[in-house]
């Protein structure tokens, strides 16, 4: 069955006219579908007999929450749904000064391999469609009574590798006539998926580029991060530097800190070196620990420590606040549920 929610305006006008429906009444379902609704019978403005022809013929995302979890520390909340094949993904809603943002997944699963994701370990089960991805904005909207302004595409699965749906997803959450969601305020991540990174560019999207680097160099990037293997960490830094000269936006630069591995001045050094000189910003990320993981959270003292050489080689790099830590919604902790 078709997902109501991957109906685009266009879509329903041709299946408006198909059933010699008024021609308004492609908008009137369009609109509806952008505030999470779980039924066609929510659809208060939509005579009965087409919300039957609705019934018979669409789901309307596909999502079942399985489980919500509320984080005692900060209110960060993840949701845990189920797929219409039963496929299992998670989202998280964070709460910040400058309004609610939702981080969602890309795909059910990441066939990525970094040995310090927790997604790693749970397989790969499909890609998520523009509309999936949708439905984890509007549901969570939802369900929270608030306006969701911002999205980050960090959830689990590569974006990248996901790449003309997570496109469509861009297009669509900016529609007015969706979301209407600022291109500025969502965030793409990848761990480094260097050709489709050029293409990317070359869409001319304004949103925020979030690269995975994790490593200062080849070596270390290879041992935690099987992409590496295909692209060099100068290659990928190129492909970056192109992206700035054309989007003229900062990049931002992901970078987990893994006791003993990672986390060293001269590491610290090292990437100031590669770094200078680019539009960028370097996230530090205290590594979140999760069962099976094996890596071990650097201290504090480390963690700040390598910031402050990275600064004083006018490098902007910021510690980030993680969220949700207490029910494993913090960066690198979501994973695909398998149990039934």
């Amino acid at each position: 069955m078709k997902l109501m929610i991957d109906m685009t305006l266009e879509n329903w006008q041709s299946w408006a006219v198909a059933r010699n429906l008024p021609a308004y009444r492609a908008p009137q379902i369009h609109q509806w579908l952008k505030r999470g609704i779980t039924t066609v019978d929510e659809m208060t403005n939509i005579p009965k007999s087409i919300r039957e022809l609705l019934r018979a013929e669409f789901l309307i995302d596909g999502l079942t929450v399985e489980h919500k979890f509320v984080s005692a520390l900060d209110q960060t909340t993840k949701y845990v749904f189920r797929l219409h094949d039963g496929n299992v993904i998670e989202s998280v809603l964070m709460h910040y000064k400058h309004g609610q943002s939702v981080c969602i997944s890309s795909q059910a699963g990441c066939k990525m391999g970094c040995t310090f994701c927790a997604s790693t370990g749970a397989g790969f089960g499909r890609n998520l469609s523009r509309g999936e991805m949708l439905a984890q904005v509007a549901r969570i909207a939802a369900d929270s009574g608030e306006r969701v302004g911002h999205v980050v595409i960090m959830g689990i699965g590569e974006p990248m590798d996901n790449y003309n749906e997570v496109v469509r997803f861009l297009r669509a959450a900016n529609d007015p006539q969706g979301l209407n969601i600022s291109l500025r305020h969502i965030s793409v991540s990848t761990c480094g998926l260097v050709p489709e990174m050029l293409k990317f560019t070359d869409e001319g999207l304004p949103v925020t580029l979030s690269v995975s680097l994790h490593a200062p160099n080849d070596q270390i990037r290879q041992s935690i991060m099987p992409i590496a293997q295909n692209h060099s960490i100068d290659e990928l830094l190129r492909a970056c530097r192109r992206h700035i000269e054309h989007s003229g936006r900062r990049i931002s630069f992901e970078y987990s800190l893994f006791a003993g591995v990672n986390d060293q001045p001269e590491h610290a050094k090292e990437l100031a070196i590669r770094l200078k000189g680019m539009l960028c910003h370097v996230n530090l990320i205290p590594a979140n620990e999760f069962e099976g993981g094996q890596f071990q959270q650097s201290s504090r003292r480390q963690v700040e420590n390598f910031q402050q050489i990275l600064e004083r080689a006018g490098i902007n790099a910021t510690i980030r606040r993680e969220l949700g830590s207490d029910i494993n919604a913090a960066c690198g902790q979501l994973r695909r549920r398998l149990e039934a």
